[in-house]
């Protein structure tokens, strides 16, 4: 299958089926998305959800962001992971908006990522959730699902991954694309086992073909009868090579 056509798939699928997923982190401004999506690095956001809504009842907008330092922070967000660090972000990222860019969250990807913990992913979600604009971020789901279907090809970074989905989606379902990968990363082509008995992709899916073709399976039999025929002689030399020993000390007797 062309990757033109497999990408026509994906979309297809998705626009008819998801048309209106979105992030799950729960937030009500920029300011708020911004914070929560610095805290979910490494994290889930159902955690996230539940620490940032004391996190924002303490500290409500950029201002109140801007006077607190680390330690102040840290509390608030401690079971989330690398709180110290997060905490360091946070507070160095407040001042900063306040003082550089007025209390205001920039919208260009580059200007974001000069914010304290702002990596491009970070700025990639503010850019496209807050500022409709057509970029995608690539975490770890975009980056193991956009492989496994086969989106991307010899892609080992998340900006290869990122510079392929930008070359051949379609622009206007960029923004999009980017939770459609991440919901189905997240729930259906997880990490360690994917669910491909309930995946709607497989179709046209590569990982799903490599694993699943009538040569795999062929080969996946080989390698058991080889294992067993393995494990037999194995069991015959350990049963040889006691009888020898028995046989050395009846002797020696």
């Amino acid at each position: 299958m062309l990757k033109t056509e497999r990408y026509r798939h994906f979309v297809d699928y998705f626009s008819k089926n998801q048309p209106g997923a979105e992030t799950e982190l729960n937030y009500s401004n920029p300011y708020e998305l911004l914070v929560a999506v610095i805290l979910s690095a490494q994290c889930t956001d159902k955690r996230i959800n539940q620490v940032t809504p004391a996190l924002f009842q303490r500290f409500p907008d950029v201002q109140a962001l801007a006077s607190a330092d680390a330690d102040e922070i840290f509390p608030y967000i401690r079971s989330v992971s690398y709180p110290n660090n997060k905490a360091k972000h946070l507070a160095g990222m407040g001042k900063m908006l306040l003082e550089v860019f007025g209390g205001e969250v920039p919208s260009d990807i580059n200007e974001l990522q000069k914010l304290p913990g702002v990596g491009r992913k970070t700025a990639n979600v503010i850019a496209s959730v807050v500022f409709d604009a057509p970029a995608i971020a690539v975490d770890t789901h975009v980056f193991r699902v956009a492989n496994r279907i086969g989106l991307t090809t010899r892609a080992t970074t998340p900006w290869a991954v990122e510079k392929q989905l930008v070359e051949y989606l379609p622009q206007n379902t960029l923004a999009i694309a980017h939770h459609w990968l991440i919901l189905h990363g997240r729930y259906i082509c997880v990490a360690r086992s994917p669910k491909c008995e309930i995946c709607p992709l497989t179709w046209f899916c590569k990982y799903y073909a490599q694993h699943n073709t009538e040569t795999a399976l062929l080969k996946a039999e080989a390698l058991k009868i080889r294992k067993a025929k393995e494990a037999k002689k194995k069991k015959t030399l350990n049963t040889i090579s006691k009888e020898l020993a028995k046989r050395s000390v009846d002797k020696d007797i």
